[in-house]
């Protein structure tokens, strides 16, 4: 049987729309049983946003089963990630995430689904993922990367398990190990920065938490070389986007081939998704990081903060 869905939304009725409209199409749609979690409006100007959202989902449509937990109060979108895939994992050893900003491929849950069957007890294989970055390169049908990532995305209650809200600690282990660089994408993008502001209340992220957690447990999730999702979710709408389309890819329109690769990080892979996010840097910041030793950027970094003059947060996905 098909894993269970967990689809999070909140007070962007479009979007949401979108979303399950794509969901509806997918292929094994009709034999999946889908969980929304529906979070309270933070305040009153999104209470009408919030009840058109409830609204929306009372026509759902096209799965094996819909189940709707109306949250209470609002949990805000760690809390609400975190406590609803953990409610799912009680009750099932597998589960398939989706917030409500990502557009799916009718191949989507197939992907994910096989995936999830394939590696279902490789202690290794931490996740699976359904997004890509536009990357110029031509990248193998499916490849590994380390840790987690977090634009539609499915996981197993082992590796779950795994899971660290700590992130004070999760910071301290990556410079403890001398593994920052490393989970920085090898100096492309400002991971640890973004642990940092969410340990000082600056955004509310749990995919970096999670991201940090399988990295430093040496885990690994395996990608598509063609995106199976699309985040609309990049137009000042969402918690942590900002208004950009650099990330903007084309939708898979045949199914992702699963075969038995090698359970290690893709160098491609890696290469390609490190060249895409320094070809979005400011000028600078890239002739810096090949011309400069590791010693000059730390000062440049420290004295002059012209390499997080940008909001790590905004208009980005939460991992390479």
């Amino acid at each position: 049987m098909p894993s269970p869905v967990a689809l999070f939304v909140y007070a962007r009725p479009e979007h949401t729309r979108r979303t399950l409209s794509a969901l509806q199409q997918n292929v094994l749609a009709e034999e999946s049983d889908l969980i929304i979690y529906s979070d309270a409006a933070r305040s009153r100007e999104q209470h009408d946003a919030v009840r058109e959202v409830r609204a929306l989902l009372e026509t759902v449509t096209g799965f094996r089963s819909l189940t709707i937990v109306h949250r209470p109060e609002n949990f805000g979108l760690a809390k609400s990630i975190i406590t609803g895939v953990t409610e799912v994992l009680e009750k099932s050893v597998r589960v398939i995430v989706l917030e409500d900003d990502m557009v799916t491929s009718p191949y989507f849950l197939s992907f994910m689904n096989g995936a999830l069957d394939l590696y279902a007890h490789n202690e290794c294989v931490a996740s699976i993922h359904g997004y890509q970055y536009p990357v110029r390169e031509k990248l193998p049908e499916t490849f590994f990367l380390p840790g987690a990532d977090c634009w539609g995305w499915a996981t197993w209650r082992r590796a779950w398990a795994m899971f660290n809200p700590d992130g004070q600690y999760l910071l301290d282990e990556l410079h403890r190990r001398k593994m920052t660089r490393a989970f920085n994408l090898n100096g492309a993008y400002p991971y640890s920065k973004m642990l940092e502001n969410q340990i000082n209340g600056k955004n509310d992220s749990w995919a970096i938490r999670w991201y940090a957690s399988t990295f430093l447990a040496g885990k690994l999730t395996l990608y598509p070389g063609r995106s199976l999702v699309q985040n609309i979710g990049n137009d000042l709408s969402g918690a942590h986007s900002g208004a950009t389309s650099k990330y903007d890819t084309r939708l898979s329109e045949t199914p992702i081939a699963l075969h038995d690769i090698p359970v290690e990080p893709s160098h491609r892979g890696m290469k390609a998704n490190e060249r895409f996010h320094r070809r979005l840097q400011p000028l600078f910041r890239r002739i810096a990081y090949r011309l400069m030793p590791a010693s000059g950027i730390t000062i440049v970094k420290k004295y002059l903060h012209i390499f997080y003059d940008r909001n790590p947060e905004k208009g980005i996905t939460l991992k390479r």
